[in-house]
């Protein structure tokens, strides 16, 4: 039997692990893979802000699932403590006696091995087996494996293939920057999201697609022209874009539920309704859709704020609070008397086009018989009072 041991932080694991993994399999021969999350590096700290071992187990199960050969093992994890190579192929010779073992390293641990605790032990137990993660380090890889042989008497395999496309290193800076999609499993990047490992922020494209499996079709026009009218208006007022957006994008995702369904969100997410809200799935979707949005997404304060008063309005609105309403009110589809004037006021003095925009919906309410929501009547007169923006 042959057995790969490939072990690392996976912080966070990419589509470049599972290519290193593949190829291991497929180049030695491999019977078995153990992918082998570190519990703590021996050698360095994890980098702040990094997810908890837990979590890094879950996202690296969801980058090898369903590869030929391969088990992602909580071997190191829960051993707990800092993760030695040594006492893990110490293990994995006692549970495959008569197994060939390889162990799978990139550049920088092989030229590093000496500094490893017994690394004369480690090489009594396994085969070491190495991979370039690009070009420019071939060289270096070439003169450390002849480095390694002459100190340890070890021969060195050495994996060939198209340099990986990312590292970690790199993807945890690209991730705040709402990119790096393309190097990570749909599900890991969903999860990094929803938990906003990394100071991640959803990548726009990635968030739009996900949210119109809560949307029926009739509403997706809605949805893309309050974002872009949330983004107009952010440009003009001097906010995030991109967090508006944001916004946009997500404040409706529970529109489509009816009063029951809504009422049922509520009890799962604990929210507090009164006796106007629990009548009006119009009003309710703001407040179960911020929550769901938290929920499956991670979003923060201001936009979670913001699609909790995208209905009503509130005392002492924030920017984008304010931003979302009239975004909501006037983007592209709207036809209602008066909008073509409101649009032209939001962008002049957003203040006056909100208190404008407050007082219409009141009157459309009355008219129709709808008791408006006593916050509305608040947000217009902490408005006029130049409270919040």
């Amino acid at each position: 039997m042959t057995i790969g041991i490939f072990g690392g932080t996976f912080n966070p694991p990419h589509l470049g692990h599972r290519l290193i993994g593949e190829r291991a399999v497929q180049s030695l021969g491999l019977d078995q893979l153990y992918v082998i999350p570190s519990a703590l590096p021996p050698h360095k700290d994890l980098p702040a802000g990094a997810p908890p071992e837990r979590d890094r187990l879950r996202m690296t199960e969801m980058t090898f699932e369903g590869a030929a050969k391969t088990i992602v093992s909580p071997l190191e994890i829960e051993r707990g403590g800092r993760s030695y190579t040594v006492d893990t192929v110490r293990e994995l010779a006692r549970r495959h006696p008569g197994a060939e073992r390889f162990l799978i390293l990139g550049t920088d641990m092989l030229l590093s091995f000496d500094t490893w605790q017994e690394p004369e032990e480690i090489l009594k137990h396994v085969r070491p087996v190495v991979f370039a993660r690009d070009e420019g380090e071939e060289a270096v890889l070439k003169e450390g494996v002849r480095c390694f042989q002459e100190r340890f008497g070890a021969q060195v395999h050495m994996l060939t293939g198209a340099p990986l496309p990312v590292s970690s290193t790199e993807l945890r800076a690209l991730l705040p920057e709402r990119t790096g999609t393309a190097y990570l499993n749909d599900g890991v990047y969903g999860y990094i999201i929803q938990h906003r490992f990394y100071s991640a922020e959803p990548d726009l494209g990635w968030l739009r697609e996900k949210s119109c499996a809560y949307h029926d079709a009739k509403r997706i026009p809605h949805v893309k022209g309050c974002e872009e009218e949330a983004a107009r208006l952010a440009a003009r007022w001097g906010f995030d874009e991109a967090l508006a957006r944001e916004a946009g994008i997500l404040h409706d995702i529970t529109k489509k539920n009816d009063v029951e369904e809504q009422l049922i969100l509520c009890k799962k997410y604990d929210i507090i309704t009164d006796d106007i809200e629990k009548n009006s799935y119009k009003l309710l979707h703001a407040k179960t859709g911020a929550a769901l949005a938290r929920d499956l997404f991670g979003i923060g304060d201001a936009v979670y704020n913001a699609i909790l008063w995208h209905t009503t309005g509130r005392p002492n609105m924030s920017l984008l609070d304010g931003i979302l309403y009239m975004a909501d009110y006037i983007e592209p589809t709207r036809e209602f008397d008066g909008v073509v004037e409101l649009r032209a006021l939001a962008y002049s003095d957003l203040r006056a086009a909100l208190i404008l925009g407050l007082k219409m919906s009141i009157d459309d309410l009355e008219a129709s018989g709808d008791t408006p929501h006593p916050r509305t009547v608040a947000a217009i007169d902490s408005l006029v009072h130049c409270e919040g923006l």
